[in-house]
């Protein structure tokens, strides 16, 4: 198939998505997020934490008019990820479609809440308290840790150029 691809001119989303993909998981495994911001360092909570590094990115791409397509396929990305992922800790067939439909709305209402508060029509400790810690908010010093991480990264991504992100270059910020 890719080489149909590369025949009639067409991208392949794996090749061009995967490396950002790929730093958007480096993001939410950072250690820092567990130990210095008490994000729960369970399935859920590396669940939620990588969701919030997707919606980061998501957020910073839909800033161009010309990335819908690249959000879909990075969007396919987690979906096959996520699909993997629950196979591989013994979910059933039956179930999968169930379990990645669940997380794709989760998702989809941390996209809007994280969307909302960083663009300052709501509070952005309470979107992360309600959706990185599931309502149970961690000590205020954690919490600021995760919070100066989280918009610090907001402001880097929207600094950097397109190209730059796609390509996945999105380090952490250091502090």
């Amino acid at each position: 198939m890719s080489f149909l691809n590369e025949l009639l001119g067409r991208k392949n989303p794996n090749h061009v998505m995967q490396p950002l993909y790929n730093a958007v998981i480096s993001q939410g495994r950072r250690i820092d997020w567990y130990e210095q911001g008490a994000v729960p360092d369970t399935l859920d909570g590396r669940f939620d934490m990588i969701a919030a590094m997707l919606c980061l990115v998501m957020i910073r791409l839909e800033q161009d008019d010309e990335t819908r397509q690249e959000i879909a396929w990075l969007t396919e990305l987690f979906v096959k990820d996520m699909d993997g992922q629950l196979r591989q800790i013994g979910i059933g067939d039956m179930i999968v479609g169930k379990r990645v439909g669940e997380m794709m709305s989760a998702l989809g209402g941390r996209l809007g809440a994280y969307r909302d508060a960083l663009g300052g029509n709501s509070d952005i400790k309470e979107a992360l308290t309600r959706n990185l810690y599931r309502g149970n908010a961690p000590d205020p010093a954690e919490l600021d840790h995760t919070v100066k991480n989280f918009t610090d990264l907001h402001r880097q991504l929207a600094a950097m150029a397109t190209d730059d992100v796609i390509a996945g270059n999105i380090a952490k910020v250091e502090s």
